[in-house]
């Protein structure tokens, strides 16, 4: 899909699934453990997002994201211990995580022209990185449609109510049946929009988290990992 020179044994891993289910926090660890670069794809959409509401651009009018899809210049610090995101040259780490870019995501990400432009990127990042020995992935349709030839794919669900309780405590005590019926109402949008819609991509892993700590699934896929970068040495 793209040209690049990976080193032996170069992995990428993608982490797809529904929102709470641990996504970021597993991807991150797993890239720590195993010395590979990160990349949080869905911070590039809410980047985006932050910038169309700073602009005044009808969020829900999806003639008018297409037409300023390409004027936010993004950039994606890929270091797993501390990751970053800049929006014209601004770190926009922490308003990315407001309640009106939660709100509003879910469209500015449905629009054709944001998601093309962004996973060219992604898929700039990634071939760099194989460079480097790797990335982690994780977002919506990483394994499906971004980089389908990742050497390992994993789908992460959890129950609703666990990952609703995951979240309210992540955002400091907010009501978990609202922030249940926020991750349902995005899942629903997410997995019915047209452009590269979230699900499992073929030949995923699927990994419940609900039952287990985040040490727990970080160990069962730091070992699929190791599994899949061994058989990607023996075909280099």
């Amino acid at each position: 899909m793209n040209a690049a020179q990976p080193s032996p044994g170069a992995l990428v891993i993608a982490v797809d699934g529904t929102s709470g289910s641990g996504k970021s926090s597993t991807s991150r660890g797993v890239a720590a453990r195993l010395g590979l670069r990160y990349l949080d794809t869905g911070a590039m959409y809410r980047a985006v997002t932050w910038w169309m509401l700073q602009h005044d651009v009808d969020v829900h009018d999806a003639a008018a994201v297409a037409a300023h899809a390409q004027e936010p210049v993004l950039v994606s610090g890929t270091d797993p211990q501390a990751p970053t995101i800049t929006l014209d040259g601004t770190d926009v780490s922490a308003q990315i995580r407001t309640d009106p870019v939660n709100a509003n995501v879910s469209p500015v990400s449905a629009v054709p022209q944001v998601r093309e432009r962004l996973v060219r990127l992604q898929r700039e990042e990634i071939a760099a990185a194989l460079a480097e020995g790797g990335i982690v992935v994780e977002g919506r349709d990483i394994g499906s449609t971004v980089w389908p030839e990742a050497q390992l794919k994993l789908y992460m669900t959890a129950d609703p109510s666990a990952r609703a309780a995951r979240r309210a405590e992540e955002e400091g005590g907010t009501d978990a049946a609202a922030v249940r019926a926020s991750l349902e109402a995005r899942d629903r949008i997410d997995s019915s929009r047209a452009a590269s819609p979230l699900v499992a991509a073929d030949g995923a892993v699927h990994l419940d988290t609900t039952a287990y700590t985040l040490e727990q699934v970080v160990e069962r896929v730091v070992a699929l990992a190791e599994r899949a970068r061994t058989a990607a040495r023996a075909r280099s």
